[in-house]
């Protein structure tokens, strides 16, 4: 085990992560924003390609800029569950509102608490762990509200549409930070380890 603990598990690049997700929900987020079309139908598209998308740039960004091989892991099976929830959305994108909210329910458990473990595996550094307990805690409320207000497709699509902003809105603040802070926390400081995160 290191002796100096290293604040952040996070390569010198890994804030651009955050600001791809936050680019990614910023575009459908301003569809759903400036579209008076917010039926069940519209919610699912809207959702799928977001999901691909997402899950895409988690694969092909976050291994490569996470410098501890669990954080790599929950982020890669993230991605991926992302990338299918995505697929499923569009190839079913007629299911109605019932699909539209156990599709995003599903999603947003399992994605949230993928991402507040991670927070809470490095939680004793401020960075990247409160990052991704707010992201993963935002995600699995979305889950939460969806299984628990009552079902209208404008209201569902609404709260999405929130929830996307609430990325485009935190991710950057959030890439920015670590992009500032890169240079302190590795300065003569080790590289961490799956035991120094436990």
């Amino acid at each position: 085990m290191a002796k100096v603990q290293a604040p952040s598990n996070v390569g010198p690049g890994y804030w651009r992560v955050p600001f791809g997700r936050a680019l990614i929900a910023l575009i459908p987020a301003a569809i759903i924003t400036f579209n008076g079309d917010h039926s069940a139908e519209f919610g699912v598209i809207t959702f799928g390609a977001f999901a691909l998308a997402s899950g895409l740039w988690l694969i092909l960004s976050g291994p490569r800029t996470l410098t501890v091989a669990t954080d790599r892991s929950l982020f890669l099976i993230s991605g991926i569950v992302s990338m299918v929830a995505g697929g499923v959305a569009l190839a079913f994108h007629p299911g109605g509102h019932g699909f539209f909210l156990f599709v995003v329910s599903v999603w947003g458990a399992v994605t949230g608490f993928l991402e507040i473990y991670a927070g809470i595996r490095v939680r004793k550094r401020a960075l990247p762990a409160k990052d991704w307990l707010f992201t993963g805690i935002g995600t699995a409320i979305l889950a939460l509200l969806f299984l628990l207000l009552p079902p209208n497709p404008v209201v569902s699509v609404g709260l999405f549409g929130a929830y996307l902003v609430f990325l485009a809105v935190f991710l950057p603040i959030a890439g920015l930070s670590l992009k500032w802070d890169s240079p302190r926390q590795r300065r003569g400081v080790p590289v961490p380890n799956d035991s120094d995160s436990l």
